[in-house]
């Protein structure tokens, strides 16, 4: 999300207006940075790679990757592989496994040895497949999801807004004090405190999802009527830092229930 995905000012669906001419911008942009970070990728127990000098690849409409310079990997613990596949921005990709113990992740590196000459300056660097790899560290801290975009931010603030949300007719949750989280590039997101909810109609369901900013997400559907909405909504049990004002609180999806901010429909 943030500076090349969504609304973000590259991203596919950019909100904003800029002061020239925007036909001139290429319709595919890449952006290639420094991060500061120490950054590592961890398979199997081993370290497969460990920089300080990772840069950052923005791409319109993917989230930010992690490239590494070829001096901090483990090459020891690489093989070849046959595998290419083609980028038309970025040009021709060559692969390789890892290999720790009797486990392998297959075709989990990649990196472009002769880059388009329109591309950055990615010869050099290779980037993993995020899910490959067992653990991402930033510094000394473990980070799942994907990397963390140095142009994302999330916000948890008080209000004192009038939010309704009716399944099928029935109102099952209304407050005057949500708490909004504003993130990057996303919609804001009203979350109503565990008693201005009527969780009895509240059914538990198995789906996660991942966050890397929230943490880890757990949904359940409503029931009412008659009728059960699947995954209706979520919330965060154990959120991570940036997120923990909304611990123990609801939040509704607007597309799958009527969602009304100060009597206006939303979604």
């Amino acid at each position: 999300m943030a500076l090349a995905k969504g609304t973000g000012p590259f991203g596919e669906r950019h909100g904003g207006a800029f002061n020239f001419d925007t036909s001139v911008l290429k319709a595919h942009t890449l952006y290639f940075e420094d991060c500061p970070k120490r950054v590592r990728a961890v398979f199997n127990g081993e370290t497969v790679a460990d920089s300080r000098r990772v840069k950052i690849l923005h791409e319109t409409g993917h989230l930010p990757i992690y490239y590494f310079p070829e001096e901090d990997l483990r090459h020891d613990l690489l093989e070849e592989s046959n595998h290419t596949t083609h980028c038309p921005f970025k040009g021709d990709a060559a692969y390789r496994s890892v290999r720790v113990g009797d486990r392998v992740a297959e075709n989990a590196v990649w990196g472009y040895p002769e880059p388009l000459e329109e591309a950055p300056p990615i010869a050099g660097y290779v980037a993993f497949y995020q899910g490959a790899m067992d653990k991402w560290l930033e510094e000394d801290e473990e980070t799942i999801g994907h990397p963390h975009d140095p142009y994302h931010r999330v916000d948890v603030l008080e209000s004192s807004r009038h939010v309704r949300v009716r399944v099928n007719g029935e109102v099952v949750a209304e407050t005057d004090r949500p708490k909004i989280l504003f993130e990057t590039s996303l919609p804001p997101r009203y979350y109503f405190p565990p008693e201005d909810v009527r969780t009895e109609v509240l059914v538990g369901s198995e789906t996660k999802t991942v966050c890397p900013y929230k943490g880890v997400g757990s949904h359940w559907s409503a029931e009412v009527g008659g009728e059960l909405v699947e995954d209706a909504g979520w919330g965060y049990p154990e959120p991570l830092p940036e997120a923990q004002k909304v611990e123990g609180h609801f939040c509704f999806y607007d597309d799958r229930v009527e969602l009304e901010v100060d009597g206006e429909r939303q979604g």
